[in-house]
């Protein structure tokens, strides 16, 4: 709204407010490429995530999940190693390719997102401030079942990529005003 009045003023004034519009433009352009790169990197992650269990198909992932946790040198009696190894003994090839088409479709979303926040979309805006705001109740009720700097992290970032995308609506808004 400052900025709205500030535009204003200088029309007032007759001078030329572009200087001031490309400036806020331009921030809020580098603050969606942010957020889209992040937004890429988390669908290339979940892709090579979704291959990884594809790799499992047709193989003891049982077995496989023993070497990995022996590998890491992490021990198979503990809570978190044994949950691991026990999610994998249920596996089955059904499982693990329906993990790997919901993978895809995930990674779809986070890339298709990311091409728009990129190519500044109005739609690709609204989908980021939809799907990241949905974890935010989530992320708070976990935070209140207890306090983990992971889970106070998780919700700092989210909340921050879905305050920086309500902003660039909010600036798109005004530059349309203009």
């Amino acid at each position: 709204m400052r900025e709205a009045c500030w535009l204003v003023f200088l029309r007032l004034e007759g001078r030329n407010p572009v200087c001031k519009v490309e400036d806020s433009q331009a921030k809020t352009a580098a603050g969606l490429h942010m957020v889209a790169a992040f937004e890429a990197s988390k669908g290339v992650l979940v892709i090579l995530a979704g291959f990884g269990l594809l790799s499992l198909l047709h193989h003891d992932a049982q077995r496989t999940t023993e070497e990995l946790v022996s590998h890491c040198h992490l021990n198979p009696a503990k809570n978190i190693p044994h949950i691991f190894i026990q999610a994998a003994a249920n596996v089955t090839d059904t499982r693990i390719l329906m993990l790997a088409l919901l993978a895809g479709v995930y990674a779809s979303m986070r890339l298709t997102e990311a091409y728009g926040l990129w190519r500044s979309q109005k739609w690709a805006e609204w989908f980021a401030i939809v799907s990241g705001g949905v974890y935010i109740p989530f992320e708070v009720i976990g935070l209140s079942e207890g306090f983990s700097w992971l889970k106070a992290s998780m919700l700092t970032v989210n909340g921050a990529i879905v305050a920086r995308i309500a902003w660039a609506l909010k600036e798109r808004k005004t530059f349309e005003r203009l």
